[in-house]
């Protein structure tokens, strides 16, 4: 038995759908701007490829926990997406390939400290205060492995009026794409989840709004923001 010093923390964990079984977070990678319309309302330039970023895993907010308002900022913005729960693992893995990892599919919203992003953008710094906070990363329960991934529609509202609306086809970049290209970054493992970008219309957010957001097809998540 291993003699640690203090009590470790918890796993971090996700609810599957129709199981009783859980989802163990290793890791949250996140693409950026892997839409092109987002990529412009942030003042990027369309030819530029995607990138990654991390939060922790203990940034997960499952389903069911209303986020915090976080300290240190005057500018949350939501972000939803499709996150892709991995079951397999690997580095260097072949496009072709890529699905095979793949256990499901979630909804998530990737929460930023937009001030504190474009602060650190300015400066050239890094942008883990304005993305990987406490309870950053909402989720829904995760559906089981599909034949393929979904390319349904994508939408965010807050307080019933819709703020994002796009289709998962106007990715630059597809789900095999997106875990080929991360795992010649960092090997990848089971119980890795992938936010894989935002698509335009992302916007603020305040105490007491309450947000919706959903993928067609794989499932709805709600939230208050406290």
């Amino acid at each position: 038995m291993t003699n640690y010093c203090f009590p470790p923390p918890a796993q971090t964990i996700v609810p599957i759908q129709g199981s009783d079984q859980v989802f163990p977070v290793r890791r949250i990678l996140c693409v950026g701007r892997n839409y092109a319309a987002h990529r412009r309302e942030m003042g990027g330039d369309d030819r530029e490829p995607p990138f990654f970023f991390a939060k922790p895993a203990d940034a997960i907010a499952p389903p069911g926990v209303n986020p915090a308002y976080p300290s240190a900022t005057s500018n949350l913005h939501h972000e939803v997406e499709l996150v892709v729960a991995l079951g397999g693992g690997g580095a260097d893995v072949p496009v072709g390939d890529a699905l095979s990892l793949v256990f499901g599919y979630a909804v998530g919203v990737d929460l930023t400290r937009r001030d504190l992003q474009a602060s650190a953008r300015d400066k050239g710094q890094p942008w883990d205060s304005s993305k990987g906070f406490d309870q950053s990363a909402p989720i829904s329960a995760i559906r089981c492995h599909l034949d393929r991934p979904p390319e349904g529609g994508i939408q965010l509202s807050v307080n019933g009026a819709t703020r994002q609306n796009a289709a998962l086809t106007d990715m630059i970049w597809n789900v095999p794409e997106i875990i080929a290209e991360a795992s010649r970054l960092w090997r990848l493992a089971p119980g890795d989840l992938i936010y894989t970008g935002t698509p335009e219309g992302v916007g603020p957010l305040i105490r007491g709004d309450i947000v919706e957001a959903m993928v067609e097809g794989i499932a709805d998540l709600a939230f208050n923001v406290v």
